[in-house]
């Protein structure tokens, strides 16, 4: 059987609480994980489900996923394990571990086609079609799903992985702007001058006539928001420079 060591007490308490950092790494994982009575995979699941049914989604889970997967807990075991106990413990603490979980079985984000499918079925509104008629004014390729043509316009705008669009100013006489919310995926929205601003659903973003600003994708992920076209007197719209590559670069 092999032996487990344990250091972390010692490591990060030995000077503030020896006590507990003995009890730690020679107590805990010293005899008691290295007990023969049970294997080192059934006490990496047993560990697993402790903590999850405790609510504790933290750093410490993290690692217990990452020894269970060590020690031969396979994807689908884990999965079916998270499922099980779930019905027991509740759905939400469910839905933390297996987002945990996802990253330490290094689950392959989708791509392409899968990528977009994904997408859509993450929210409630469609992609669309094609952004042609504005293509001239996007890195990359966008969508386009009108939502309202009546009263005020509304459309829901997608953009693939590094899409976003040219940096423009949305101009009135008096009233116009926009309202930009946050659908699904993740995104940015900058002003000239200004750090840029995360975007994820839910968030909204009120762009006042006359500033100059850009928005669209992260680098990583799809992205849509409603763009809502808020009325005004002799409102127009001016497109201007590409965002500078470099600068989108440093984005995350």
């Amino acid at each position: 059987m092999e032996k487990i060591t344990q250091t972390a007490g010692r490591d990060q308490l030995g000077g503030f609480a020896p006590d507990f950092a003995h009890f730690n790494d020679d107590v805990l994982f010293g005899e008691n994980w290295n007990n023969p009575d049970i294997d080192l995979k059934t006490r990496c699941v047993i560990t697993v489900v402790a903590l999850m049914s405790s609510g504790i989604t933290d750093s410490s889970l993290t690692y217990h996923l990452q020894n269970a997967k060590d020690h031969g807990v396979t994807k689908a075991e884990i999965a079916a394990i998270v499922t099980h106990v779930g019905f027991y413990v509740g759905w939400p603490k469910a839905w933390a571990v297996f987002r945990l979980a996802k990253d330490v079985w290094g689950e392959a984000a989708p791509a392409g086609d899968d990528a977009k499918a994904a997408h859509a079925a993450s929210m409630v509104f469609p992609i669309g079609a094609p952004n042609d008629g504005f293509a001239q004014y996007f890195s990359g390729q966008s969508y386009l799903a009108p939502v309202s043509k009546e009263q005020v316009g509304i459309f829901n705008v997608t953009f693939e992985p590094g899409c976003r669009n040219n940096w423009h100013i949305h101009h009135a006489d008096q009233g116009g702007g926009q309202i930009l919310v946050c659908v699904a995926g993740r995104g940015y929205y900058q002003e000239w001058g200004k750090p840029a601003v995360e975007m994820k659903p839910g968030d909204c973003i009120n762009i006042p006539a006359g500033v100059k600003h850009w928005h669209g994708a992260a680098p990583d992920s799809w992205f849509s928001h409603l763009a809502v076209e808020v009325p005004g007197e002799n409102s127009s719209n001016e497109w201007l420079e590409p965002v500078d590559d470099r600068q989108y670069g440093e984005l995350k």
